[in-house]
């Protein structure tokens, strides 16, 4: 029982990673939008000139930073310049992320449910629920953030001028050149703020999915069928993105940044990373690429939940 649920969770993961991985990739680009570690800051225009008055004579400083551009805008620019294949640009690295992480986190809080479910009604408390998810998505960012940081790299390749751009081949070309140009311990880069995603997505998306499955469910609002599956999932999906993206920011940019040998790198931490996102940017910076994280999240949660609730419903017997 312990191991069909770990195939019921990575089944339906890898199907919801690999239809939703063109809004991922577009939410990463527009996650390093206006981050002042670029590697061409001459490029960066449109912002106001700010004036300083020094002395006798007014001089101009310019401070310069790239447009906000949104979502579609983003999507149809990645179409334009590097053509529609490169919109699942890091898609292996997507399949392998979901069959080491989220299969671990969906068959882990599948077995910690079963233990901390009341046998005698049938019920798990909400907090219950929030532990299983915390220690299920910790455990899974774990195992699967060598994928992962795979996975931001090769969707913000597009994003370099061609001289700087790493060309991986495939998550395991890119995974094997990590390991010989950066040291192993780079497979773990970001792994903080990943293990603190995963909780927080997992605690909110699970719980949530169940907590809200289970009261539509006890006060008769629906039928336990599509609609029901469909309404808790994307609910789910919105609390999961409110919860998880201000860590997911930073997290790709972390993950992402450049190190170069001898040189001190553009970010020293996860915290750092946050204070010089904020400082440049405002506080607001830590949503950006909330509406692709809401678009996408929304879709692959259900996609998530619904494919589980057949794969569940044709393993039923097994």
């Amino acid at each position: 029982m312990g191991l069909k649920g770990f195939v019921e969770g990575g089944i339906a993961s890898i199907i919801a990673g690999c239809s939703t991985h063109p809004l991922d990739l577009i939410k990463v680009r527009m996650q390093l939008q206006g981050e002042t570690q670029v590697p061409n800051p001459a490029v960066q225009t449109l912002r106001p000139a700010l004036a300083f008055q020094t002395g006798a004579a007014p001089t101009a400083v310019h401070v310069t930073r790239p447009p906000r551009v949104g979502p579609i805008t983003v999507g149809v620019r990645i179409v334009q310049q590097e053509g529609v294949v490169a919109l699942f640009s890091g898609v292996s690295a997507t399949v392998l992320r979901q069959t080491l992480y989220s299969t671990t986190r969906m068959g882990l809080y599948d077995i910690l449910k079963k233990k901390w479910t009341d046998p005698a009604t049938g019920n798990m408390p909400l907090v219950s629920k929030i532990g299983a998810g915390l220690i299920a998505g910790g455990i899974g960012a774990v195992v699967g953030n060598p994928a992962d940081v795979a996975m931001v790299r090769m969707q913000a390749d597009g994003r370099l001028p061609l001289a700087q751009r790493r060309n991986y081949k495939s998550v395991l070309d890119a995974i094997t050149r990590m390991s010989k140009q950066e040291g192993v311990t780079s497979l773990w880069r970001g792994s903080s703020l990943t293990v603190n995603r995963a909780m927080l997505v997992t605690a909110s998306q699970l719980a949530s999915y169940d907590q809200i499955k289970e009261t539509i469910l006890q006060k008769d609002l629906m039928k336990d069928g599509l609609g029901t599956h469909v309404t808790a999932s994307f609910a789910a999906g919105f609390v999961a993105a409110v919860a998880s993206n201000p860590v997911d920011v930073i997290k790709t940019r972390v993950m992402n940044m450049k190190v170069e040998p001898g040189a001190a790198p553009p970010y020293t931490g996860a915290l750092d990373c946050a204070l010089k996102t904020v400082r440049a940017e405002g506080p607001m910076a830590l949503y950006k690429g909330f509406i692709p994280t809401i678009s996408r999240q929304g879709p692959f949660t259900i996609v998530l939940f619904v494919t589980l609730e057949q794969v569940r419903k044709l393993l039923k017997d097994f």
